[in-house]
């Protein structure tokens, strides 16, 4: 991990950190069932974690990566041997920075391919990654240290990227932007890779549908659709067939906003131009994605999504809930402190929180305190309800937006087959919540708009949801998952909009051991 000048839109002498000198990092590919271990040598100006995301990592949450939740950063000028476990993860993950802002530039994908003697269930002819980022003006540590400081927002990305090319729509990028080279009649595998900060994306090829096949390590049953929605933190397999006519077709992410808070509605394009004899002049055709507010067509999207649930690629969704937990998922305001002036919402600061419960990270690791028994550092309080219901997507004006800032811990007893509904709020600047939970992919049983209802537990997927490891939360709705609680270990539960992560937006899950002593 590193400083590295790179270039980009007008920059000059612009450094940032980097893992090997490459934006995005390198790529790590692996087997099904593998265990691989990656050396971390930080010689940037300050401390950093890595995290794989979506993988597992069975009962070794040491190596998992969030800062002062499972490890303390790597000091600079140091280095970490980390040890990344697979198991059942099938498909395409990623890796991370997991301290500050800094995964904004340190990320790479994990590619992970079916083990010896079996193959996809699908066919392709070629498979390329394309992995979409969110590029700053600055250096991002030093951009939430200052917001947190003040209370008041980040700073918007100024670019998105496509493998590091922000394409031709911004200014000083000189026509730079990723291409593919494709031939007739072929099908091509993409690996999409959603790394950017706060920002869901549509994404589309011009005049070419998509079949997508995999998410977050996990197969699905093909889906035919011209656009997809992925938040950041989520990952899929897509299937593309050559089957225009030969030319240059635009590819391009376009945002979801869906909130009033400040956004970055640039787009950044690539191109998927055929090989062979045409004019290559000829200015690329534009995919038609969803409008950038397009609510609908996000969950539209979203809830076609299912399980492949095959003889090879069973679903085994929980039936028999021990453990029914509901987390109201809010953005909220706090005072601003005596004698300061800060800079959020009518001058106060702001924060975010699950069950009301502002997440403080503490100054040790969680894991290395309830392991060793070590007192005062978290609170194995965090409540499997709301502190009091109330009309959560409705009229919320007269209720406080303050939450009480602490270090609550979940607490799980190994085995237990646990439904989390993850219900969202219309405190402050409401919108779209991609959940990611740390050791577990999950399946997503149901999903929908306003408050969540008793009654629509009939009504739930049990025989083939998709099973992930990062879900959106649509604005003022709800979304159900469920998973065994068979990974003991310390777990981070958060947003994977960074701004909303930084202000509070997380909490911990403690799995218990089990009975034996592989358990």
């Amino acid at each position: 991990v590193k400083e590295t000048p790179i270039d980009m839109l007008c920059e000059t002498n612009r450094t940032v950190l980097t893992v090997n000198g490459l934006f995005p990092g390198p790529k790590i590919r692996a087997h099904k069932g593998d265990t691989i271990y990656v050396n971390v040598t930080n010689i940037g100006p300050y401390g950093v974690t890595i995290h794989w995301h979506g993988v597992r990592q069975i009962r070794y949450p040491w190596s998992d990566g969030p800062e002062n939740v499972t490890q303390c950063p790597i000091p600079t000028n140091s280095s970490f041997l980390q040890k990344v476990i697979l198991t059942e993860e099938e498909g395409t993950l990623w890796w991370h920075a997991h301290s500050d802002w800094t995964r904004a530039t340190v990320h790479g994908p994990i590619i992970i391919l079916p083990v010896g003697g079996t193959n996809y269930p699908y066919k392709f002819d070629e498979q390329h990654t394309i992995v979409i980022a969110e590029w700053y003006a600055r250096d991002t540590k030093a951009i939430i240290d200052e917001a947190l400081a003040t209370g008041g927002d980040p700073d918007l990305s100024v670019a998105y990227t496509i493998n590091g090319q922000p394409g031709d729509t911004y200014p000083c990028s000189n026509g730079l932007m990723y291409n593919i080279t494709v031939v007739q009649g072929k099908t091509y595998l993409f690996r999409i890779i959603h790394s950017g900060m706060n920002e869901e994306m549509f994404f589309g090829i011009a005049k070419h549908n998509l079949t997508v096949v995999g998410m977050d390590g996990a197969y699905l049953k093909p889906l035919k659709t011209n656009y997809l929605m992925i938040t950041p933190g989520q990952t899929m397999d897509v299937l593309v067939t050559a089957n225009q006519s030969p030319g240059r077709y635009y590819m391009e992410f376009s945002p979801f906003v869906d909130t009033d808070a400040s956004t970055n509605e640039n787009v950044t394009r690539g191109i998927f131009q055929y090989s062979g004899s045409y004019n290559h002049s000829e200015t690329p055709a534009l995919p038609e994605l969803p409008g950038f507010t397009n609510k609908s067509d996000a969950g539209n999207f979203t809830i076609q999504l299912r399980s492949l649930n095959s003889k090879e690629h069973p679903a085994t969704v929980p039936t028999k809930i021990t453990r029914n937990i509901t987390i109201t998922v809010s953005v909220n305001q706090q005072p601003c402190p005596t004698n300061k002036t800060c800079l959020g919402p009518q001058g106060s600061m702001h924060s975010a929180s699950l069950n009301n419960i502002s997440f403080w990270t503490p100054s040790i690791s969680i894991l290395q305190a309830y392991y060793n028994n070590i007192s005062g550092v978290y609170n194995n309080t965090f409540p499997d309800k709301p502190p009091f219901v109330f009309d959560y997507t409705g009229n919320v004006s007269a209720l406080g937006e303050a939450a009480f800032v602490s270090t609550e811990v979940l607490m799980i007893k190994y085995n237990e087959e646990v439904e989390i509904r993850f219900q969202g709020t219309n405190f402050g600047a409401a919108e779209n919540h991609p959940m990611h939970l740390h050791g577990y992919s999950f399946y997503v049983v149901g999903m929908g708009d306003g408050n969540f209802s008793d009654s629509y537990v009939s009504q739930y997927n049990t025989v083939d949801p998709p099973y992930i490891n990062t879900v959106g939360l649509p604005k003022n709705g709800w979304t159900a998952i469920r998973f065994r609680a068979n990974n003991p270990g310390v777990w981070f539960v958060h947003c994977h909009l960074d701004r909303h992560a930084s202000w509070g937006m997380d909490t911990v899950l403690i799995v218990g051991e089990g009975p034996n002593t592989d358990q």
